[in-house]
Order: structure tokens, then C-alpha cells, then sequence
């Protein structure tokens, strides 16, 4: 099988084409489809890590060669970094589109539901492939106009709000990431990036250079909601149906947010002490201010959104400290180590919060609501939901044997052997407090009795959300097989290795 990048773009697209048209028609089209597509796009991925791919795969769209040296057609570049994030979107997409097919049954509008959701999966498809910085650009608009539609899709007033101040936020990041994107061009006279990094490599940072890099650190940092840019995050994460709040923590703010800023920062610009340190600090902030804001909170919803900021912040962190090390050309298996940290924080991430939201959206279709004070007593009631949310919250909070731990445990050590101390300090302080913020949720939500309002509305939950649940809470438990080297070496190293080795990229896709 020769491995096409540009079906994991084309698919989607064209499911998003179909379905209000045949699902119109057709009674159940638009839940077929999506789930058929996704697991081809799951399956698709896992593929080319078992046949061991060569990467990188480079298409030139329109089979447009290079002219002069100049390369002129999209590329699409399909290497070790691009790999582990393309499966980590579509493994999350295919978990929560099955979720969605018992849960989204209390909206109407099914089509436009799982349209706006295919083309939500294709632009963030087309960010992590895309090799050409404007058509990243595009594809991240296809993603979060996607995003707002679907944040606002109860049409109640708090939905229609938290879509507004989205769309607000995400507009300012967008124009200030094209405004980026046209100084970069009029630096370097091309949007390929594999050509931009070879055109940089032989000039010095000058200020235009500076003022372009902090203007795509602060949009796709937006984007990211990294603090002090994470004002929407909570209203809309708590806001949309919790299939697109699994989709948005789990899988959306990393492909336009953290993959961007890790692909540009490492293989398109010279890494500099002064990027490496900002970068270092709103990681930090991040993971500690999400937290303590987040252990304040009693909606259920919005207390994993801030948990959302804080856990993204180890990743940050993570690659951030690989930076620094590359920077001072100090140990690199210590860089390896924290990137490594970082991305596999990244996947893990990616899963327990995926699974934390699809249990939030359990608890609130069958007890109608989901402030913790009002919860209690479902230990019983929803067995399923009562053990997937302490396995979830195990992992988030890095109780071994669940992944988080592993992955928390390899940022840590980094730190500590590169000795950023205060930082592994910092972390697992972090990990207390998360520890206790979810020892809050587990006991107001499943315990409490005495003091439970909660009378169900359903019931019982359909297959599909059981079915996703439980087969999150299962990779929770064998995902920490990667922190072993045969499983790091087919899933976590090529990406490490594309981020180690900064000065290669340009070499591998265009040979300059």
C-alpha cells in the first residue's frame, strides 16, 4: 500500500460534502459515514507505523516539480512528527464520533452536526501535512470556523456566547498569524517551509525576523490557549456538545496550536535562547495558573477545561527544556528526553481528557446536569461512567499504572538532569493539586450521598458512549507501554527525531 497523505484531507472533505446532501435522503447516512471514515483514517495511520513507513513522505500537489531550486507546488509532508500527531487526531476523531452516535440523538440537525465535524477533522488533517505555511494557515480557518459552528450547536444563549467570544479571540489569533505569514513571505519571497528554513539558516535574526516569530508565539498561542491567552478556552470547551469537547481539549488546540508552534520553532526557525525561554515560561505559567484555577471550579465541564491549560502546559514545558538544551548544544539525549516527555504527555493528554469530557457528557445526559454540588450517589447508577472517570482521573492526576505517570515521570527527570529544578518542582506540585481537584470530582459526583439532588433522566447510556468510554480507559492503562523502548521506538522517536535533528528538515524535503 503506498501511503497518500492527501487522503487524510480528501476523505473528510468529501464525507462533509456528502452527508447533508445523502443524509438528507438517507436515514442514518450521516453517523455511517463518519464512523467509516474515521476508522479507515485510524486504520490508515496505524498502517504505516506497523509496515514501517520511510519517512518523509512528500506529495507535490499537481505534480508540480521545482523550478529552479524554487519548489512551487503545496507540499504535503508526511515524516515521524506529522505521523504521531495525524494518529493522535484520528484516533481521538474516531473514539468521539462513535460517543456521538447515542449522545447527539438530543440535538437536531444530525447532518450539519457530523458535516461540521468531518470538516473539523480535515483541516486539522491539513494543518499537521501541510507543508507550505499559508496553506497551514487555511487549513487551521477550516478547523476552528468548523470549531465555532459546533461550540454553538444547542443554540442556547450560553452556547451562542461562548461561540462569540471564540470567534473573537480566534479571529485576533488568526490575523495576527497571517499578518506573520506575509512579513515571512516578504523576508524570504516563499511560503514553502522546508524552503523557508534553508533561506533562514544563512541569515542573522534581524528585527522583522523577531517581530514574526513573536507575532506567530502570541496567534497560535491563542489558539493554544496557553496563559495569559486562554480567556475562551472555558466557555467554550464547557459550552459545546461533549463529543466536540473531547474533540477541541483532546486533539484541536494541539493540531493548531501546539504542532505549529513545535514544527515552526524547531524546523523553520533558528532556535534562539531568548524563544526558548519565552516559550519555557508560558509553558510554566500555564501549568500552574490552569490549575489553581481549575480546582476552584463546581461546573464539571469548565473544572476540566482549566485543566486543559494546565495539562498542555507540560507539554510546553516539556519541548521547551529540549529547546534550551539544543540552544547551549548541551546533552542531547536530555533533549531527547524532555521532547520525548512532552509529545508522549501530548497522546496521553489527548486520552484521558478526551475520556474525562465523554464521562462529563455521560453524567450530564443522564442526571441533566453537571454542577458538582448538585451530583452524588452515581457510583451505582452508572457503574460504567463511575470507573472509566476514576481511571481518567488517575491518569491526569500520574498515579502509575496509568500513562500519565509515565509521561509526567520523563518531563521530570529531564528537568531535573537538566537542572531546571524549580521547574520539576513546580511540576509535581502541579500534580498534587490535580491529584486533589480530582478527588473533588470522583467524590462529589459518585460518592456523596447524603448531600446528592440527583434524580436520573435516563435510563440507561447507549452502547456507542459505553463503548467509547471504556475503550479510552483501556489505552489509558497500555499506553504506558510507550515509556518502554520497543513501543518508544515505533511510535515516539521518529517524532522525537525529526525535532532533534533541526537542521535536516529542509535537506530531506527539498535537498537544500
Amino acid at each position: 500500500m503506498e501511503l497518500i497523505p492527501a487522503l487524510y484531507i480528501i476523505i473528510p472533505l468529501l464525507g462533509a460534502f456528502l452527508i447533508p446532501i445523502i443524509g438528507h435522503f438517507v436515514k442514518g447516512f450521516q453517523k455511517t459515514i463518519s464512523v467509516i471514515i474515521t476508522l479507515f483514517l485510524v486504520f490508515y495511520s496505524v498502517w504505516f507505523y506497523i509496515v514501517g513507513y520511510e519517512a518523509p513522505a512528500v506529495t507535490k500537489v499537481g505534480g508540480w516539480e521545482a523550478v529552479n531550486g524554487v519548489p512551487i507546488a503545496i507540499y504535503l509532508i508526511y515524516d515521524g512528527l506529522s505521523a504521531f500527531i495525524i494518529l493522535t487526531v484520528n484516533l481521538i476523531a474516531f473514539l468521539s464520533t462513535v460517543y456521538a452516535m447515542g449522545y447527539i440523538k438530543r440535538f437536531t440537525a444530525e447532518n450539519n452536526f457530523y458535516a461540521l465535524l468531518c470538516l473539523m477533522i480535515a483541516g486539522m488533517n491539513g494543518v499537521v501535512l501541510s507543508g507550505d505555511i499559508f496553506n497551514m494557515y487555511v487549513f487551521l480557518e477550516i478547523a476552528v470556523i468548523a470549531s465555532y459552528a459546533l461550540v454553538a450547536f444547542g443554540t442556547e444563549k450560553r452556547e451562542l456566547e461562548a461561540s462569540f467570544k471564540y470567534q473573537v479571540l480566534g479571529g485576533i489569533a488568526s490575523l495576527l498569524i497571517l499578518f506573520a505569514v506575509g512579513l515571512l513571505y516578504w523576508q524570504t519571497q516563499t511560503l514553502n517551509l522546508a524552503d523557508i528554513s534553508a533561506i533562514l539558516q544563512y541569515q542573522d535574526q534581524s528585527p522583522a525576523l523577531i517581530f514574526t516569530e513573536v507575532l506567530l508565539i502570541v496567534g497560535f498561542g491563542l489558539k493554544e490557549a496557553m496563559i495569559p491567552f486562554h480567556a475562551w478556552l472555558p466557555d467554550a470547551h464547557s459550552s459545546a456538545p461533549s463529543p466536540i469537547s473531547a474533540m477541541l481539549s483532546g486533539v484541536l488546540i494541539k493540531a493548531v496550536g501546539v504542532y505549529a508552534l513545535i514544527r515552526l520553532f524547531f524546523n523553520i526557525f533558528t532556535i534562539t535562547y531568548e524563544v526558548s525561554l519565552l516559550i519555557v515560561v508560558l509553558g510554566t505559567l500555564s501549568m500552574v495558573i490552569g490549575v489553581l484555577l481549575a480546582i476552584s471550579q463546581w461546573d464539571l465541564k469548565r473544572l476540566l477545561a482549566y485543566h486543559s491549560i494546565s495539562q498542555m502546559g507540560y507539554v510546553v514545558i516539556g519541548v521547551g527544556i529540549g529547546m534550551m538544551i539544543i540552544f547551549e548544544d548541551g546533552n542531547r539525549t536530555v533533549a531527547a528526553l524532555s521532547i520525548a516527555g512532552g509529545l508522549f504527555h501530548l497522546i496521553n493528554h489527548a486520552v484521558f481528557k478526551g475520556l474525562l469530557f465523554l464521562d462529563a457528557g455521560a453524567i450530564e445526559y443522564m442526571s441533566g446536569t453537571r454542577n458538582l454540588k448538585e451530583l452524588g450517589g452515581l457510583s451505582q447508577k452508572m457503574p460504567v461512567t463511575s470507573s472509566t472517570s476514576l481511571g481518567a482521573s488517575l491518569a491526569i492526576s500520574g498515579i502509575p499504572p496509568f500513562n500519565g505517570f509515565f509521561s509526567k515521570l520523563l518531563i521530570i527527570i529531564a528537568a531535573v538532569r537538566a537542572e531546571f529544578y524549580l521547574l520539576a518542582a513546580l511540576a509535581v506540585f502541579v500534580n498534587f493539586v490535580t491529584l486533589g481537584s480530582f478527588m473533588k470530582f470522583i467524590r462529589y459526583a459518585f460518592f456523596n450521598m447524603k448531600e446528592s439532588k440527583v434524580s436520573l433522566k435516563a435510563k440507561k447510556l447507549p452502547f456507542s458512549m459505553k463503548f467509547s468510554m471504556i475503550t479510552m480507559v483501556i489505552l489509558c492503562v497500555l499506553m504506558s507501554l510507550m515509556v518502554f523502548p520497543f513501543f518508544r521506538d515505533i511510535l515516539l522517536n521518529p517524532a522525537v527525531d525529526v525535532l532533534i535533528n533541526t537542521g535536516e528538515y529542509a535537506t530531506k524535503i527539498i535537498g537544500s
